[in-house]
């Protein structure tokens, strides 16, 4: 193995930037060139089907199954002249990825030979297994049927010869087993609450689209180097290794010039990325060496949602055609950034208003207001489900440092916003408004001016910053679907608008006019939500201390973070929203508790066999040639300068067996911890248990295996340091 990790060096040194052939065409020419967008759905189908399709699109109408069969032949002749053979329904299970079956167009023509062919019936609807696929119980291998069913808001794309359908994944009894379904519901659920609050403001608005703009954030490393790190291959993260003597502390990194290799992957992956219609915009060198970022124009979230799914797809495929491996996990590396995915989140109007930004007028900035205090109350009220919805075993290792921000989801608004809240919520409400004449009603609020897109700091360890027109929800990790913050996110704004409308409907029935009534709502919910608000150092104790006090969720344990789906708050919200009802909460925090558990469960073995068989057998063979040393010296000299002159070495010896032996034991003590673990019936308490016994031994493993390290020979040690791993490019 020694001999594997110089051998990979030495060919990763030796590589060179692939050639990537640039397209004739410019970028906005071969956009879209593998999707069924609505040009080729004009080409494809008749204007009758059509314009049905698009108002199913464009307004939610309920899909006619009548037109399927029309949409599924213009479909299959446009893929047929695309090359396309197969296709499949692509939907996104509980497993954080994507899954996929395929089959072909071809069916028996009744002659003896075969056909092409592909119906209404097979794109709408089809049923894969689900009892093989996270379910939390909802199905059993003895009751397995499960549904796909074609999402029409997402467009059909084609990867290679499969013509791939976005669809969601339900139960046979019709629970969400997916990511997409709930998504969808969520996303509905927000756009009717917004729609009728603007109403309070606006007279042309018919519906509301959530925007979500993602920031991909990624390592590459050499092929080789990651085949000979086990712990990569089988957990995505280096288990073990002692940092290297430089890192990221110089900050040459960020925004640094791409390196040649890494360049000639971001265009392949990039032009291959526009063909299927995912419109990115910024690539750039990330803090940490061998750290980068992707990012498209936003766009409506549940498109947003595919596009990232298909893009990291993508870019695994991509990255072993240039020699690389990408890493998602979001701390591959000890000691340096990891890897989040920003979600910016904002809402807006059909009639062109970007609802969390500020307007011109006094009115429009009220509305302005009432977005913003309605979003700080839907994470005020669930703040614990929000920290639960990106929590995991691999994002667990991220927060909390190294720029990431902490597990404690407060916001940060700026200087200027805050005032402006802080102003609204201790004036009077005659101070707030008076009446000039035929004037009407002007409303005391400082003008927002322009700048404020600008003239908010930026602050890196807000989990969830007001950044001039949107929301940054950072705490994300890169490896996760966004769909699980994006769903509880949006389920609680709209339980939060509702309310909000309730209100001041009420007091408007009540005879209070329009205005007073939305301000006396907004004083009331400005303090209320006033202890999410926090500009401060996130990384502080004094931090955790006071949001402690402040009732905000301090927990850091990842499976008893979990719990929060289960909250009688969080199920009430979920339900009156119709996104989810208690038996889909329940299987999906069951699915929650034993993916921690199975990952940290392959984590720990990993960490003992890469003990066991790495780091003992490599540290005692060089105590062996120490030893040796120490033998020798006394054949040659006196025992006096035999014992002075091999003390070093004794030391060494000696150190080695204290670390290999505390090495040995602790494996022992983790097999023993999980072996106790496992046999806890309640997934709950077993992940729980994981978490509280068996992922300290691997901390302190990795601490005894680092420590030899730095002692044993580097021409011994099998394993690619990380100095080799961060900065062979």
């Amino acid at each position: 193995m020694s001999n594997l990790r110089f051998q990979v060096v030495e060919e990763a040194f030796k590589k060179h930037a692939l050639e990537v052939e640039t397209p004739s065409k410019r970028p906005s020419e071969y956009f879209g060139k593998y999707v069924f967008d609505r040009k080729k759905m004009f080409k494809y189908l008749s204007k009758e089907v059509y314009d049905k399709l698009v108002d199913v699109i464009d307004h939610g109408a309920r899909l006619d199954r009548s037109i399927a069969d029309e949409v599924a032949a213009g479909m299959r002749q446009w893929a047929i002249e695309m090359g396309v053979t197969h296709y499949t329904h692509w939907f996104q299970p509980l497993t954080e990825g994507t899954a996929e079956k395929h089959d072909a167009f071809v069916e028996h023509d009744g002659k003896g030979g075969m056909i092409e062919k592909f119906s209404g019936k097979l794109l709408v609807q089809q049923e894969p297994d689900a009892s093989s696929f996270p379910n939390g119980g909802i199905r059993n291998t003895f009751e397995a049927r499960g549904y796909s069913a074609w999402d029409p808001t997402s467009p059909v794309f084609i990867i290679d010869d499969t013509l791939c359908i976005p669809t969601i994944f339900i139960a046979y009894t019709g629970e969400a087993l997916d990511y997409k379904a709930p998504l969808l519901r969520a996303l509905h659920a927000v756009g009717k609450a917004a729609t009728d609050v603007c109403s309070l403001f606006y007279d042309n608005v018919t519906k509301v689209q959530v925007n979500l703009g993602w920031e991909q954030e990624y390592f590459l490393v050499d092929e080789g180097l990651y085949s000979a790190r086990p712990d990569l291959m089988l957990t995505g993260r280096t288990l073990m290794g002692h940092e290297s003597a430089k890192n990221q502390q110089m900050d040459d990194h960020y925004f640094g010039t791409i390196p040649d290799r890494v360049q000639a992957f971001m265009k392949d992956l990039e032009i291959q990325a526009l063909e299927l219609a995912i419109p990115c915009k910024t690539r750039h060198n990330e803090v940490a060496p061998n750290q980068f970022e992707l990012a498209p124009i936003f766009e409506e979230c549940n498109l947003a949602v595919d596009h990232n799914m298909l893009l990291m797809s993508l870019m695994k495929k991509v990255a072993r055609k240039h020699g690389f491996r990408v890493l998602l996990h979001e701390k591959p590396f000890d000691g340096i950034n990891g890897s989040g995915k920003h979600n910016n989140w904002s809402l807006s109007a059909d009639n062109g208003v970007l609802l969390h930004a500020p307007g011109k007028t006094p009115e429009e900035n009220l509305r302005f207001v009432t977005f913003i205090v309605e979003t700080l109350m839907a994470v005020y009220k669930h703040n614990g489900l929000l920290k639960a919805s990106i929590m995991s075993a691999t994002n667990a290792h991220r927060l909390g440092g190294n720029e990431a921000p902490p597990s404690i989801i407060s916001s940060f608004l700026g200087t200027q916003l805050t005032e402006l809240l802080d102003h609204i919520e201790q004036s009077e409400k005659k101070e707030l408004f008076n009446l000039k004449g035929k004037q009407g009603m002007v409303i005391d609020i400082p003008q927002i001016p322009d700048l404020i897109v600008d003239n908010t700091d930026r602050n890196r360890t807000s989990p969830f910053a007001f950044t001039g027109n949107r929301f940054e929800f950072r705490a994300p990790g890169s490896s996760v679907n966004c769909a699980s913050a994006m769903i509880a996110l949006n389920s609680a704004m709209a339980e939060s608008l509702n309310c909000f409308k309730e209100r001041v409907d009420a007091l408007i029935a009540k005879g209070e006019d329009k205005i007073v009534a939305i301000l006396e709502v907004l004083k009331e919910d400005i303090k209320i939500c006033k202890p999410v608000r926090f500009d401060g150092n996130g990384y502080s104790e004094e931090w955790v201390k006071e949001a402690e006090k402040r009732g905000l969720d301090v927990e850091r344990s990842c499976p008893v973070v979990f719990k929060h789906y289960l909250d009688e708050d969080s199920i009430k919200m979920f339900e009156s929203t119709k996104v989810m009802n208690r038996k889909e909460l329940e299987a999906r925090n069951e699915v929650k508790w034993e993916m921690y558990v199975k990952t940290v469960q392959i984590e720990a073995r990993v960490m003992g066999d890469l003990s066991m068989n790495h780091i003992i057998p490599v540290a005692t063979h060089y105590q062996s040639q120490l030893i040796k040393n120490v033998q020798g010296m006394k054949s040659v000299f006196n025992t006096e300068k035999a014992e002075r002159l091999s003390a070093r070495n004794m030391k060494l010896i000696e150190e080695i067996a204290e670390r290999t032996e505390r090495i040995e034991q602790l494996v022992e003590e983790l097999t023993d911890a999980r072996r106790v673990a496992n046999r806890i019936s309640d997934i709950e308490q077993r992940a729980v248990a994981y978490h509280d016994t068996v992922c300290p031994h691997m901390e302190a493993i990795r601490n005894e295996a680092d420590h030899l390290e730095m002692i044993v020979e580097d021409g011994l040690w099998t394993l690619p340091k990380y100095r080799e791993l961060l900065f062979i490019r």
